[in-house]
């Protein structure tokens, strides 16, 4: 019976952890007298997500060797794919008749250009893939994003106080703590703590649940998002729908390109498994802001597909 529960939590656990986000917070709503710890609770989440991150990170780089972090070829195509895909919507916007696509237009262009999510290594790490090639994606698409995104939004939202070097210095600033700090550090334990070092790389599966208990911040905070959104419910069912459409064209499109290189899973995940955390505060800035929806969107829908690639993974391992 025990050892039941045991598989099925190991199988379920990215499901469990949205469940309980989404459970929580319309529990914590529902319940007048928790409404007082409201501001220190959300607080709380904010100052957790980003450290979770962090050791997410940290641990993930500390299982990764420096000298395997070399671009791949199918880097390129995606880098050609998530930049192109953001322009050329863009241009589609500026050259349309009228605002009636505008919303759902910004929200594809905000899930096609958005960077990968800094847990994608944990799960292509789970599927077998290569930890190494995705993580240097990672480092890749952030950089392209922190370039392409100056360039091309002036063009959709004219702003006379937001410069390219504003808009550069924005996105750096929430890249760099959270990527290039935690990889710095741990090839600094790396080369100069070699013992604590093997230490660490014991607990391999610890990256995997300190990303289910942020996931489950994750879903909390994006139940929140719309719960308290303003957007009318049409427009809702509009921006989850573009949110969904955009989430199987990226993982069918990465699998597909990745195919070719040998890279199926790695690929499929560096394009389908997004930093929705990023996109939501990217629609907030740069963006129509009611396009944030649109990462709380695609939040569960990667996830949802992420949990049955691992539940597969898993039984088709045993």
């Amino acid at each position: 019976m025990m050892n039941g529960i045991i598989s099925f939590i190991k199988d379920w656990v990215l499901v469990i952890a949205m469940v309980c986000g989404a459970a929580a917070y319309l529990v914590y709503i529902n319940i007048p007298a928790f409404a007082p710890a409201g501001p220190v609770l959300y607080h709380a989440v904010s100052v957790l997500q980003p450290t979770l991150l962090f050791l997410l990170l940290f641990f993930s780089f500390c299982n990764i060797s420096p000298k395997d972090m070399r671009p791949r070829k199918w880097h390129l195509w995606l880098l050609i794919f998530q930049t192109g895909s953001f322009t050329g919507l863009a241009l589609m916007e500026i050259l349309l008749p009228g605002d009636h696509w505008k919303v759902l237009l910004e929200s594809a262009m905000l899930m096609f250009i958005c960077p990968t999510a800094t847990a994608a290594a944990v799960v292509t790490g789970k599927l077998g893939g290569d930890m190494p090639g995705i993580t240097t994606y990672l480092i890749l698409i952030n950089l392209a994003v922190a370039i392409t995104v100056p360039v091309v939004v002036p063009f959709v939202h004219p702003s006379e106080d937001m410069t390219f070097l504003m808009s550069f210095s924005l996105i750096m600033a929430k890249v760099f703590p959270l990527l290039i700090c935690p990889c710095i550090l741990a090839w600094i334990v790396r080369f100069t703590m070699p013992k604590f070092h093997r230490k660490i790389i014991r607990y391999r599966e610890l990256p995997f649940y300190i990303w289910a208990v942020n996931l489950m911040l994750a879903i909390l905070m994006t139940t929140r998002s719309i719960v308290h959104s303003t957007v009318p419910a049409g427009y809702q069912a509009g921006i989850a729908a573009v949110s969904l459409a955009c989430c199987i064209i990226q993982f069918w499109l990465g699998r597909a390109v990745g195919r070719r290189y040998g890279a199926s899973v790695t690929a499929g995940q560096a394009l389908g498994q997004k930093n929705t955390v990023f996109a939501i505060w990217m629609g907030y800035t740069f963006m129509t802001p009611v396009t944030s929806v649109a990462g709380g969107f695609y939040s569960i829908w990667h996830n949802a597909f992420n949990s049955w690639q691992l539940y597969r993974h898993r039984k088709s391992g045993a």
